[in-house]
């Protein structure tokens, strides 16, 4: 990476990092932490943190009073032609406040298929899904036993729609005020709704730079005039494109 790529990921990362603060903030409250970017190489880190670079909690309030802690991080980088700021990997955990494990993860590892690219692990147990786990005959409980570990419901991978249709920090605000009704700001609705609009777009974006071809058959059956690129650039071998990755 040029010195210029890298500043320029710095740049769009930090944008990036002013849209977390500005949605927590419009949701939760201004007392909600700031997000940074911090260049670590070839990622750039974007999170709530402090000055030592440390997690810092969002705190969610239920009735007036933290309840909850979420824990947001994003390991940003380069697409793959190094034109549109990408997601290495990203990780929201929801804690009962003062409590050091989730009670669920949403995850994204842009390399991932199996486990799934996006997945949810769920921490709080289940006897009953325990048990299935334990009637597996193959995969990764059936292994945990053969280890003479018991299995546990957080180290199943639950996908979550693949990589372009991941869930985002506002369906998670949207789950929190829906199961929780957490303590919201006047007009976070409206805070909300715009950036989750701005998230679905640019993933709309991403899936249609994969699949061009079905993006036009769309535009024309709506009425629209295509005109082909002069140059037309050969397309990538099916098995890399994210789109149809689990």
């Amino acid at each position: 990476m040029t010195f210029e790529e890298q500043r320029s990921l710095d740049g769009l990362a930090r944008e990036f990092a002013g849209k977390l603060t500005e949605l927590t903030r419009g949701v939760l409250g201004k007392d909600s932490p700031r997000f940074h970017a911090v260049n670590m190489g070839k990622h750039v880190r974007v999170a709530a943190i402090s000055d030592d670079e440390k997690y810092v909690p969002i705190p969610v309030k239920i009735n007036d009073e933290v309840r909850l802690h979420l824990l947001v991080e994003h390991f940003c980088c380069w697409d793959g032609k190094t034109e549109f700021l990408a997601t290495d990997k990203s990780l929201v955990k929801l804690h009962y406040a003062g409590v050091p494990e989730p009670l669920l993860r949403w995850e994204y590892v842009r390399t991932w298929q199996n486990p799934p690219g996006a997945h949810v692990q769920v921490h709080a147990h289940r006897d009953e899904m325990a048990y299935l786990l334990r009637l597996a005959e193959n995969g990764q409980p059936r292994a945990g036993l053969r280890r003479d570990r018991m299995p546990r419901l957080s180290e199943m991978h639950v996908p979550v729609g693949g990589h372009r249709m991941r869930p985002c920090l506002e369906d998670v605000l949207l789950f929190l005020y829906r199961e929780f009704h957490i303590d919201t700001e006047p007009g976070w609705r409206d805070v909300v709704a715009k950036h989750l609009a701005e998230w679905r777009l640019v993933q709309l974006k991403s899936a249609v730079r994969d699949a061009p071809e079905a993006a036009v058959e769309v535009l024309r059956d709506l009425g629209y005039e295509i005109v082909g690129p002069k140059v037309v650039t050969p397309r990538p071998d099916p098995d890399k494109v994210k789109l149809f990755w689990p």
